[in-house]
């Protein structure tokens, strides 16, 4: 799978994005909550993404 950087994206894809990375650590903190995370690492490395993805919005709309 590759992987596309996030200042290649525009913002309704960034916002796609973003929404399915939340839904992501969303899914990862219940397996946590019910003690079957295999991956806990995968939780700090989903924040930052969603944070990439909302600064790059941010600069996105602070341009137009």
């Amino acid at each position: 799978m590759a992987q596309i950087s996030i200042k290649e994206l525009t913002a309704p894809e960034l916002t796609a994005k973003g929404r399915e990375l939340r839904q992501e650590l969303f899914n990862l903190r219940l397996q946590q909550s019910t003690a079957r995370l295999e991956k806990p690492h995968r939780l700090a490395t989903l924040r930052r993404d969603i944070a990439r993805c909302e600064t790059r919005i941010t600069e996105l709309r602070k341009k137009s």
